[in-house]
C-alpha cells in the first residue's frame, strides 16, 4: 500500500500583517488617552513616567494619580499576558491570538460604554477617567507583553523609537543593508495614520467612537489572521 505524501509545512506568517493593523489602533488609542484623558499614555510607558515626573515637580496641566493608574494597570496586563503564553504557547497560534483579541476588544468595548457618559474637557466624571485609563492600559500591557513573546522583529506595535533608529542606523548612508525597511516604515506610517484618525475621531466624536472602532478592528483582523495555515500550527521559538 503507497503511503501518503507529506504534508507540505504552510509558508509565510499572517504576524506581520496582523502586527502593522494593530499598530493602526495603537495610535488611535493614544488620541483617546492623550487628548482626552488627562494627558496620560495607555501604551507608551516611557510617555507616562515622564509626565509622571512632570506631576511630581508640580507642573501645571499635570497630575500625578493618572499616570500612576496607568502604570500599575498596564503592568497587571503585561503579567497577566505573560500567564497567557505560558498556557498557550505551545498550543496552535489561533488559540493564543484569539484569546489575545478577545481579552483586548472586551476591555476596549467597555471603555467605550464608559466613556460615552465621560467629558474629556472637565476629565469627568472622575471615577470614569481612572476606569477608562485603566481599561485601556490593561488592554495595552496585555497586547506589549503578548507582541514581547511572539518575537516579530521590528513590529511591537506600540513603540517607534527603535524602529526609527534601525531606519537610520541600518540604512545605506550608514553603511547597512536595510534589512525589514518595508515593515519599518509601514510600523511608523501606521501608528502616523491611526494617530491622525483618531484626533479627528475625538474631536469631532469623543471618546467612544475610537475605542470602539479599536476593538473591532483587533477582533476582525486577529480574525482574518488566524484563517492562515500556520495559525495553525504553535508559534516557533
Amino acid at each position: 500500500m503507497a503511503s501518503s505524501p507529506p504534508t507540505k509545512a504552510p509558508t509565510g506568517s499572517p504576524l506581520p500583517g496582523l502586527l502593522i493593523l494593530l499598530s493602526v489602533t495603537t495610535g488611535l488609542i493614544d488620541a483617546v488617552s492623550v487628548l482626552g484623558l488627562a494627558k496620560t499614555f495607555s501604551a507608551n510607558m516611557t510617555g507616562n513616567i515622564v509626565f509622571l515626573g512632570f506631576g511630581l515637580a508640580r507642573t501645571p496641566g499635570f497630575s500625578v494619580e493618572p499616570n500612576l493608574v496607568a502604570l500599575a494597570t498596564f503592568i497587571g496586563g503585561a503579567l497577566i499576558a505573560g500567564r497567557t503564553g505560558l498556557a498557550y504557547g505551545k498550543r496552535p497560534l489561533r488559540h493564543w491570538l484569539m484569546v489575545a483579541a478577545i481579552v483586548e476588544t472586551v476591555l476596549l468595548w467597555t471603555a467605550a460604554v464608559i466613556a460615552l457618559d465621560y467629558d474629556p474637557a472637565g476629565s469627568t466624571p472622575r471615577w470614569a477617567l481612572f476606569a477608562i485609563i485603566g481599561l485601556t492600559a490593561v488592554a495595552m500591557g496585555f497586547r506589549n507583553a503578548t507582541i514581547r513573546q511572539l518575537k516579530v522583529p521590528d513590529l511591537t506595535t506600540t513603540v517607534l523609537t527603535l524602529t526609527i533608529t534601525g531606519i537610520a542606523a541600518d540604512s545605506s548612508l550608514a553603511g547597512g543593508s536595510n534589512p525589514n525597511l518595508a515593515r519599518r516604515i509601514a510600523a511608523v506610517v501606521a501608528i502616523l495614520l491611526g494617530a491622525a484618525l483618531g484626533a479627528w475621531m475625538v474631536v469631532a466624536c469623543g471618546l467612544a467612537l475610537p475605542l470602539f472602532v479599536s476593538g473591532l478592528v483587533v477582533l476582525l483582523g486577529t480574525t482574518a489572521c488566524v484563517r492562515h495555515p500556520a495559525a495553525a500550527l504553535p508559534r516557533q521559538a
